[in-house]
């Protein structure tokens, strides 16, 4: 059975736009994806979460919450087979624009007319569509109103 490894991605909305990051480094270089990264040994998937949000694009986010999991198989740096655990989370925009940093080549607040035309990771549009099915939900349910 080939390792895993646990990791998150974060779906941002900042109203109805989805923030996301083109890849600037392997896995998935050039491809545009929610944020996302490994899960440190002394962190929680949550603080991971938004520590990934912070390092990638600058912006601060509030999760809404866990939203889907997904097991993605890949390649180690070795070339061996592995997977990735991936915790899928929803999040919303607090504060900042987004800056490209960490291994983000680019990072923008996307209309989702624009999502279907862009090269996404496998799984990308799935994992927008489960996160944004929570954050509508919130949004009715909570008032939820952002600045």
């Amino acid at each position: 059975m080939p390792p895993r490894r646990a990791a998150v991605s974060v779906v941002v909305f900042r109203n109805d736009t989805v923030l996301l990051v083109r890849r600037g480094r392997e896995p998935a270089r050039g491809l545009w994806a929610p944020v996302g990264g490994r899960i440190e040994a002394d962190e929680t998937a949550e603080a991971a979460a938004l520590r990934e949000v912070r390092e990638e694009t600058g912006v601060t986010a509030r999760l809404l919450g866990l939203c889907d999991r997904r097991e993605v198989p890949s390649a180690a740096e070795d070339g061996t087979a592995m997977t990735w655990d991936i915790a899928v989370f929803a999040a919303v925009w607090v504060d900042g624009e987004p800056v490209a940093g960490d291994d983000a080549a680019e990072a923008a607040f996307v209309a989702p007319a624009r999502l279907s035309g862009l090269p996404l990771v496998r799984g990308g549009l799935d994992a927008v569509a489960a996160a944004r099915r929570l954050f509508d939900g919130s949004r009715s349910r909570d008032g939820l109103r952002q600045p």
